[in-house]
């Protein structure tokens, strides 16, 4: 079995070739993601308001979001075998009438449980996103390309959490809850009409060698052969380090840190939230150059990340006085805009340690980390919150605990990924010396 071609190798024969049909159709794919992440972090810019609507406390509050998160994290492998077996058109059509159902369902919710549960829905068919993004990538164009298609992935949903902040918020404030989240429902049925009518699984010739599927068997062979490579293990956990900070602040802590502990007004708090948006979406750009041309640069970029987010969130919380300067919330925020791209630095560890048939899988096990990190820390910010009557210094504090436990497990991981992938190089440069003319 072939393991997956290294980012910066001569593409093989036979390579997906890019180019403007793949960019076309790839484009759906993401567009796909894009609605769905507005809709994901569409509570993001409603917590307060959702507080209000459903009479609910900070706990109870963060419960929308960790269970959201709970199904995203929880159906990643799944759905990694899903994506592997039955390719991305299947998995992303039944992604989008979930999370368009579950949108929906949110809109018209009279009752917290009634919400739960169209969050927990939205939740299922988000998960079935991103994933097939990147399988889609690895279809449609040869793997030095991989980093950047990845960045650009990333790229388009902090594009989606852009909207959410700037588009949804305005609509919600102005037309109301219910015809807010409803009327953003109608882009989940866009996407699927472009979805049924244009999007193709790879290019014509470019068809995948049939892979035999026995049931449980298969499952177990997979999961376990994509665990056993240290790459998807190091991918995972820097996934897991990088994520969670902005993620927890987008999702739902963010505005009520901003406005409630720093005491600024709403329309402030929402430009520092559009501020994190915009610098993931330059430092996405930036990251997916970098790494695509210089491959040895993964892990400072990540680490660096880490440590950069870890200083500025000490010194925020720890400013004497009750509130921050604006100058230190500003760089916090730019800061936090680094995280997302540095979480998909996670993918460039996953991929080239695994074969093209189990990509699904191993993206998905790398895609559990930051979610899982982003749930905890979100549960444990809304009970600390509750225990301390709001102090957000110490409700916050979870975020370093989980930086620590990441970081690691990456330095345990490091040598060990790093020994396979060289291990890797020489075995394709030799095969590829011995192919026939």
């Amino acid at each position: 079995m072939k393991a997956a071609a290294l980012p910066g190798d001569p593409p093989p024969k036979g390579a997906p070739p890019g180019g403007r049909r793949s960019f076309a159709v790839w484009g759906i794919g993401v567009s796909v993601y894009f609605v769905a992440v507005i809709f994901r972090t569409s509570l993001g810019v409603a917590g307060l308001d959702a507080a209000d609507r459903f009479h609910v406390n900070a706990s109870a509050l963060s419960t929308f979001s960790i269970l959201q998160l709970l199904v995203y994290a929880g159906m990643q492998i799944p759905v990694g075998l899903l994506v592997d077996r039955l390719g991305t058109k299947k998995v992303l059509t039944l992604g989008v009438v979930l999370f368009t159902a579950g949108q929906l369902g949110f809109a018209f919710s009279p009752s917290y449980g009634m919400a739960l549960a169209s969050r927990a829905l939205l939740g299922c068919g988000d998960a079935m996103t991103f994933i097939s993004v990147l399988r889609l990538g690895t279809r449609w164009f040869p793997a030095r390309r991989g980093p950047l298609i990845a960045q650009f992935a990333g790229l388009a949903g902090m594009a989606g959490n852009l909207v959410s902040t700037l588009v949804l918020a305005r609509l919600l404030h102005g037309v109301g809850w219910t015809a807010a989240f409803a009327g953003s429902a109608a882009a989940g049925v866009v996407v699927l009409v472009l979805l049924l009518l244009f999007l193709k699984d790879h290019p014509e010739g470019h068809e995948p060698e049939p892979v035999a599927h026995r049931g449980a068997a298969y499952v177990r062979r997979q999961i376990a052969a994509s665990w056993g490579e240290p790459g998807t293990r190091l991918g995972l956990w820097v996934h897991f380090t990088t994520q969670f900070p902005a993620m927890v602040f987008l999702l739902l802590w963010g505005l009520p840190f901003l406005v409630e502990a720093q005491g600024l007004s709403r329309a402030t708090a929402g430009e520092l939230l559009t501020l994190v948006v915009l610098s993931n979406m330059v430092v996405g750009l930036v990251y997916g150059q970098i790494v695509a041309r210089h491959h040895e640069a993964r892990l400072p970029l990540a680490l660096g990340t880490v440590g950069a987010t870890a200083v500025l969130w000490a010194a925020t919380l720890a400013w004497p006085g009750e509130t921050a300067p604006m100058g230190l919330l500003v760089v916090l925020c730019a800061v936090l805009g680094a995280c997302g791209p540095a979480s998909m630095i996670g993918f460039d560890f996953a991929r080239p340690a695994n074969p093209p048939e189990r990509q699904g899988t191993a993206s998905g096990i790398t895609n559990m980390g930051g979610f899982v990190a982003s749930m905890t820390t979100l549960f444990a910010v809304g009970v600390l919150l509750d225990a301390t009557g709001g102090d957000y210094g110490v409700a916050f504090s979870a975020v370093f605990v989980l930086q620590a436990l990441g970081v690691s497990q990456i330095l345990r991981l490091r040598k060990r990924a790093a020994r396979r992938e060289r291990e890797r190089l020489v075995a394709s440069r030799v095969e590829t010396v011995h192919v026939p003319v």
